[in-house]
């Protein structure tokens, strides 16, 4: 028997919209008893007094049992889940720079409470991949998981690739579309998948990181000249978050443009869906599809944790209370494509094995191999607009770093 569930909402956007459209109509047992907002002199489609301006008015209302919180501000977000759970209220987010910033601690809040925090939607829209990964692998040895986990980026990629549409252009588009905000660096900079990843980082592998600790380049220094070396080479560009077990104790994380060829099941994930590929030992490699974007598509993300909540369903963050031993670690190098003006570009992040070169006056790249290291740290200098890097092939170990490996594990292929 499900209990009801008395719902204080807080942001009613396009999320908040698109989750009250849902439950709208519905027999769910649940009822939403009142909605913060920042705005009241907006005009809403629902009754004045369902409205509040006053956070404490639901966090220290006794009735409601459930926050559901759906605001942008991360720092305003943490207090009202803190305050919830720490009050006895299940809380369900969308947030995901919130969790990925304060997951550990938000952890030990939900035990120390036994209260429940759930997240489905701040991480690939309608794909339910925290659910899988906390469910369905939770005996898996995971390879790796990566995958398209921006959809705004994606968008403006699909628009460049497949219409021939100029970036800014594309990124026009997105904007007017709801999927990119007027300063769209989140999405486009890599940092919107960085906190999606390590989310995903912490289901999968029991590691909860320090967004700050992962690399992420996006995708705002794409030129003309780029595309047309992918077009030529019959790839598409993607803005892939990847996370991958590189031996039997390290995990290496990062998010990077990546040279996608036809045969990958990202090639073909466009417009603002999203895609994530699992590469697991025993069920091998799996694919989950889905919208990442929009009110409905996150908002029926949002509803499916809230009815889970009617049954008392909690993560039991598996992984990590195994105590597995795993840590996070850069002692990898990635083989990449790097367009740049400045020879000093090339000497300092200290490319190694070169395959390809060229130059001319207004156009020079390289490929090879750069450690993860170096590119944490000289990360300014992949942000200066003459430059522009994407992953073009698979990981490798340099003889310093497969003797570092060692020390703590077995190398995995």
């Amino acid at each position: 028997m499900s209990k009801k569930l008395k719902i204080g909402l807080f942001g009613f956007g396009v999320v908040g919209q698109g989750l009250h459209d849902i439950i709208r109509g519905q027999n769910l047992n649940l009822e939403v008893v009142k909605i913060a907002i920042k705005n009241p002199e907006k005009k809403r489609s629902l009754d004045a007094h369902l409205f509040t301006t006053d956070h404490n008015e639901i966090l220290n209302n006794p009735e409601i049992n459930t926050i559901v919180e759906l605001i942008d501000d991360a720092d305003a977000a943490f207090k009202i889940v803190k305050t919830a759970l720490s009050s006895g209220k299940n809380v369900v987010s969308a947030n995901k720079k919130m969790i990925a910033t304060h997951l550990e601690e938000l952890v030990k809040l939900q035990a120390q409470n036994g209260t429940s925090l759930l997240y489905e939607g701040a991480v690939c829209g309608s794909i339910p991949i925290i659910r899988n990964l906390e469910e369905y692998y939770d005996n898996e040895l995971l390879h790796g998981i990566s995958g398209i986990f921006n959809g705004s980026s994606n968008y403006i990629l699909s628009k460049i690739f497949n219409e021939g549409l100029a970036y800014d252009t594309a990124l026009k588009q997105a904007q007017d579309l709801g999927f990119a905000e007027t300063d769209p660096i989140l999405d486009v900079g890599g940092y919107d998948p960085k906190f999606k990843l390590t989310i995903a980082t912490a289901h999968a592998y029991g590691l909860f990181i320090n967004p700050d600790k992962i690399l992420n380049v996006g995708i705002q220094n794409i030129s003309d000249a780029d595309i047309q070396y992918a077009r030529e080479k019959n790839f598409k560009i993607k803005l892939v978050p990847t996370a991958r077990k590189i031996s039997t104790k390290q995990v290496v994380t990062y998010v990077l443009p990546k040279f996608v060829k036809a045969d990958d099941f990202l090639y073909n994930v466009e417009n603002e869906y999203n895609g994530v590929t699992v590469q697991a030992a025993f069920a091998d490699k799996q694919f989950f599809f889905g919208k990442g974007a929009g009110g409905h598509p996150t908002g029926a993300a949002v509803l499916s944790d809230i009815a889970a909540l009617r049954y008392d369903y909690r993560y039991e963050y598996k992984k990590y209370n195994q105590q597995n031993g795993l840590i996070h670690t850069d002692k990898v190098s990635i083989e990449v494509y790097l367009r740049y003006v400045h020879e000093y570009t090339v000497e300092k992040l200290e490319i190694e094995n070169i395959s390809e070169r060229f130059s001319r006056n207004d156009y020079k790249y390289v490929i090879g191999s750069i450690s993860l290291k170096n590119l944490i740290a000289n990360r300014d200098l992949l942000l200066n607009k003459d430059v522009f890097i994407a992953q073009t092939g698979k990981l490798s170990y340099s003889q310093q770093d497969i003797a570092a490996i060692a020390e703590e594990g077995v190398l995995v292929n």
